[in-house]
């Protein structure tokens, strides 16, 4: 699809010189349910609606389809520090690019990688992933995040900002620590693990911090979506007892093997002499708790829109885990008690990390997925986090791009299930295996909408205005936005096939182009708000 903006805010669907409108919206063409079996037996489903010929089109279609955009290490973005800022604008652009390519509709974009930003800010140091030393200002000075953000919304993309909660310096760093680095500014609020530095859940001010800067964020930058990874306390390092030949001598999985200890003394102490009744593994968990409450409570505090996610470790606490499912506890060993989370409402969308093959059976994806599921007692959003960077990775136990597919079409296999996230945007981008041409030609063959979330609010916009106007280059829609309307969803009718597409609602064009000559001969278009509130239908014939 070829998305052609001009000054006159007109969005043209242009098609090459062979192909037409088939060629460009072959994605926003609604198909048939693909036949067959995927890995151990799961049936191969599309998410698409069936082809449509009645005089009015189906509901619209409603997924969240995501990537992870990692800063850290320059795992995706930019793709090495201090390039020139051109650079980095044009390396953005065309992951936005390919995310509209493909159909998705959402970018989750790491702007706090270790207690830094990727963004102008008074209260943490600029990152060394961007400018390949902390503390130094871009040069000619601009603004990622807010280019992220406008450049996103133009493509009627959501900007989710994800933030690093307790990290304070990573291991892949190499520069110096900014003299207004939380290490130096509050380092008792600091401590050091292994290669890392952490901040301590159990220091006030550390808690307080990550509060005030997600905030910040919020306050000053139209995102749509906070979201926070799996990075509470830190994960454990093995004791140096339980390493080399000793540590293969014990003959148990690494996550059973003896730790080094996160070093909270002075917290735990204070709260033990402060009277506290908990033990130290409840206190961690207590202490993490409070921080999710307080950023979910906070965000809505001051935008009701923006939703919070969380995408903790995939595996569920030991003991409410299904029989047969092994492997690493959150709970125990990040103090991570995702399933309170979900079960008080403390966040808008999960995304567990589910990281692992179908047919692994002590990990299986559909096992895993149906746990969270069945812990979602607020009827929250469940939007899986899947491994696509597995994906040709040149391990000896590589994902194919089927498993990929087919992770998606198991979710589609649960009503409740309305999206998934893709870690990281880079496999995508890299098409590894020919996997972004399976997902399009397979997986998302339509556009979709982003599925509305009630809980925050439930009052739809007003229906739009339109008129339809056949001009040289296809069927010109002209349309009056209603407030608070942030997108378009259209249909168009070609003989007698609906075709799906959406559009951002800063556009006030949008030209279909025809088919073989043959304009579109009816819209139906409806505005949609922040929530993914969707207007009653405004129709035109010509």
């Amino acid at each position: 699809m070829v998305l052609a903006f001009n000054a006159k805010k007109r969005l043209t669907l242009a098609a090459g010189a062979a192909g037409g409108l088939a060629a460009i919206l072959a994605a926003c063409t609604t198909t048939s349910p693909r036949p067959g079996a995927g890995a151990a037996g799961v049936p191969v489903v599309s998410h698409e609606p069936p082809h449509f010929t009645g005089e009015q089109p189906p509901p619209a279609p409603r997924e969240f389809r995501a990537a992870w955009v990692s800063t850290v290490a320059n795992i995706d973005w930019p793709s090495r520090s201090n390039l020139p800022p051109a650079k980095q604008q044009a390396e953005a652009l065309a992951i936005l690019d390919r995310a509209k390519a493909l159909n998705l509709n959402a970018i989750v974009l790491q702007v706090r990688p270790s207690a830094d930003a990727i963004y102008p800010s008074s209260l943490e140091p600029w990152s060394e992933y961007l400018t390949g030393k902390q503390g130094k200002e871009p040069q000619p000075a601009w603004d990622p995040l807010q280019f992220w953000v406008a450049q996103a919304h133009l493509r009627g993309l959501e900007l989710h900002a994800w933030f690093n909660p307790y990290r304070a310096r990573h291991s892949a760093a190499r520069s110096p620590l900014a003299k207004e680095h939380i290490a130096n500014t509050q380092p008792q609020a600091v401590k050091k693990y292994g290669k890392y530095l952490w901040m301590d859940p159990g220091e006030e001010a550390a808690s307080r911090h990550t509060l005030d800067v997600i905030l910040d964020v919020v306050k000053r930058y139209d995102i749509d979506g906070v979201h926070i990874d799996d990075y509470f306390y830190p994960y454990p390092i093995e004791a140096p007892s339980a390493t080399g030949a000793e540590a293969a001598a014990l003959d148990v999985p690494a996550w059973q093997k003896p730790e080094v200890e996160f070093p909270d003394q002075p917290s735990w102490q204070r709260y033990v002499q402060g009277g506290g009744k908990l033990d130290r593994a409840s206190w961690r968990r207590q202490n993490v708790d409070k921080l999710i409450e307080a950023i979910y409570t906070g965000i809505h505090r001051e935008k009701a829109w923006v939703k919070f996610g969380i995408s903790p470790f995939g595996i569920g606490r030991p003991d409410r885990r299904p029989p047969g499912i092994a492997g690493f506890s959150q709970y125990d060993k990040l103090y991570a008690d995702a399933e309170t989370w979900l079960q008080k409402g403390w966040l808008d969308y999960l995304a567990p990390q589910l990281y692992w093959p179908i047919a692994q059976a002590p990990q299986a994806f559909p096992v895993l997925l149906d746990y969270w599921l069945a812990q979602n007692t607020h009827a929250r959003h469940v939007w899986p986090g899947i491994f696509t960077s597995k994906t040709a990775d040149g391990s000896n136990k590589p994902f194919s791009a089927d498993e990929i597919v087919q992770q998606i079409d198991v979710t589609r296999m649960r009503p409740t299930v309305n999206g998934h996230v893709h870690f990281s945007m880079a496999a995508l981008m890299q098409n590894r295996a020919g996997l972004a041409d399976k997902l399009k030609q397979n997986s998302y063959q339509s556009a979709a909408l982003i599925p509305a979330s009630p809980w925050l609010g439930d009052q739809a916009p007003p229906a739009p205005a339109l008129a339809l106007k056949r001009g040289a280059n296809g069927l010109t829609v002209n349309l009056t936005t209603p407030k608070n309307a942030v997108q378009y969803a259209i249909w168009a009718r070609y003989g007698d096939e609906w075709r799906f597409t959406t559009a951002a609602a800063s556009r006030g064009e949008v030209v279909l182009a025809d088919d073989g000559g043959v304009p579109a001969r009816s819209v139906v278009v409806t505005a949609v708000d922040r929530l993914g509130n969707e207007s009653p239908r405004a129709t035109a014939k010509l």
